[in-house]
């Protein structure tokens, strides 16, 4: 039907040649992240039978997103007129959430453009036949997913410190320098002797830290050992794209030794893993901490973890912990999950060409979550299909250090933040710092200067969605209810409030929550 490079080519093809270049990073100085999601609509059967062949899937982006920043604490708005988390799968996803509301606004209204269909229950809608979603990043998750083996010297965004070596200067995933922490990963030189086994600590709550394992655990660590010929053996996987099957990582399981000699031979057969890509999200207070040990026992895996920001904390947990509950809970939110039979999960998550590792999303994505019990009919953790592309994103971060001419200044990420969905009412939406870019002082705080997927415009667009829907197709939880707030819409959506407060209490425990003050408005 399709292919993860397909599919990814699209998405970067529809950055490129359909989007203005507002918003987009400065040549030769600035990087991005994107993300996007892909409606897919499955050839007719019959077509497929008279022809006698296989008839290719159409494919078309319906959001997409980009950017790398996310504001702190203090500068959040009760008014839910300010973007939180401008990070690419965020901002994709909410763009989808548009397009989601327009097409159910075109299903009340009787429109058969609609890409949803009338459900078992009144007031419900369910996709049309042969329809899915496809999310792709074009890189991994921050977070969880992004803790990723690096195997092999060169794979390490710094060598190991040794008194009779200097430290390499380029590498596939440069790190972030100085405070630019918004995104991906941060990295600092290791000192390291390899030959040292550890055994399991404990962290400060009396509990094991999950180590990673380091023997037969990835399909594609990083692109960069392909390009330099050390190939990792077919027990490791292979290069398809398709997920490898794999072992569950192990507290009480210690990879073999990372030091010693190795003939070439050997190294190609089994890497070494010498260190992790680190991420620069941290984990939550009140849950298992980095141990911050030297190379690969930096990280704890499988923990919640928030984004760094400049300046104050901020309380917007990392895409991996998103998207893992968007796993369970389905990506449509709350809001519309009114007026769905079901909640929407994606079929599948494909990420571009980057560091990657297949078990550390899956870990990231599913796993945490698998022993989750008691959910709502409908709710389950979806077993979405994870796949990686050979194609590069051409503003990413790597490209950029790869050819930055260092007289246009330092490499940073772009500040701003693109928007734009498949809806006919202003599609394209740029901010930074969270309002519309190019806003002035002034017009802080207006309808003018709010993201078209701000919390406070969604709402809008919802209750756009809940006047034009004739009363006797009203689903029962939107009648006969005093409902205002946004709060009061969200909580009345009792089946997805019941679905996550069992993740909460049984795998997300330490989910930071926003304060209730900040969803009070109407």
């Amino acid at each position: 039907m399709w292919s993860a490079d397909g599919i990814v080519s699209l998405c970067c093809e529809h950055y490129s040649t359909k989007l203005p270049r507002k918003g987009m990073p400065e040549s030769g100085r600035e990087w991005t992240l994107l993300a996007a999601v892909v409606k897919i609509k499955a050839a007719p059967e019959e077509e497929t039978v008279s022809s006698g062949e296989r008839q290719k899937a159409s494919k078309e982006v319906v959001a997409l997103g980009t950017g790398t920043k996310c504001i702190g604490q203090s500068k959040m708005s009760k008014n839910g007129d300010v973007l939180n988390d401008s990070h690419a799968e965020v901002v994709a996803r909410r763009g989808f959430l548009r397009y989601l509301c327009y097409q159910l606004l075109l299903a009340v209204r009787g429109d058969e453009s609609s890409i949803f269909t009338p459900g078992a229950e009144k007031g419900k809608w369910r996709l049309k036949p042969g329809l899915s979603f496809v999310f792709f990043t074009s890189h991994t998750p921050c977070g969880d997913a992004s803790i990723i083996p690096m195997m092999n010297r060169e794979d390490q965004p710094c060598q190991p410190i040794r008194a009779e070596e200097p430290r390499l200067t380029a590498a596939p995933s440069t790190p972030r320098q100085g405070n630019d922490k918004d995104h991906m990963t941060e990295s600092e030189p290791v000192a390291m002797d390899l030959r040292l086994k550890r055994k399991p600590e404990e962290n400060n709550a009396g509990s094991s830290i999950k180590r990673i394992k380091t023997e037969n655990s990835l399909s594609r660590s990083s692109f960069r050992a392909k390009e330099k010929g050390n190939r990792v053996s077919e027990s490791q996987g292979d290069s398809s794209g398709q997920a490898p099957q794999k072992e569950e990582a192990s507290t009480s399981e210690q990879g073999p030794a990372l030091g010693g000699s190795a003939s070439k031979s050997s190294l190609t057969a089994q890497a070494e893993v010498l260190d992790v890509h680190r991420t620069g999200a941290k984990c939550v207070p009140g849950g298992s901490q980095d141990p911050h040990q030297a190379g690969a026992q930096y990280h704890s895996v499988g923990q919640l973890r928030v984004k760094p920001g400049r300046g104050d904390r901020t309380l917007s947990l990392s895409c991996s912990d998103k998207m893992a509950r968007w796993n369970v809970l389905g990506c449509q939110g709350a809001l519309l999950m009114h007026y769905l039979q079901g909640p929407l999960y994606f079929s599948a998550v494909i990420t571009g060409r980057c560091p990657y590792s297949d078990e550390a999303m899956r870990r990231a994505l599913i796993s945490r979550c698998s022993a989750l019990e008691s959910l709502p009919p409908g709710f389950t953790v979806s077993s979405v299909e994870l796949q990686q592309s050979q194609v590069e994103f051409i503003h990413s971060r790597r490209l950029l250090d790869e050819n930055h001419d260092p007289s246009k200044g330092k490499v940073t990420p772009c500040g701003a933040a693109i928007s734009w969905c498949a809806v006919p009412d202003q599609p394209l939406d740029v901010t930074a710092n969270g309002s519309k870019q190019g806003v002035t002082k002034k017009a802080l705080g207006t309808p003018q200067a709010r993201s078209r997927i701000c919390k406070a415009e969604l709402f809008l667009q919802f209750r756009e969605l809940v006047a034009s829907t004739p009363e006797e197709q009203l689903p029962d939880s939107l009648r006969e209810k005093d409902l205002k707030t946004y709060w009061d819409f969200k909580r009345a959506a009792v089946d997805y409030q019941q679905a996550w407060q069992a993740l909460r209490q049984q795998v997300f425990e330490a989910w930071i929550r926003s304060p209730r003050e900040l969803l009070q408005f109407e």
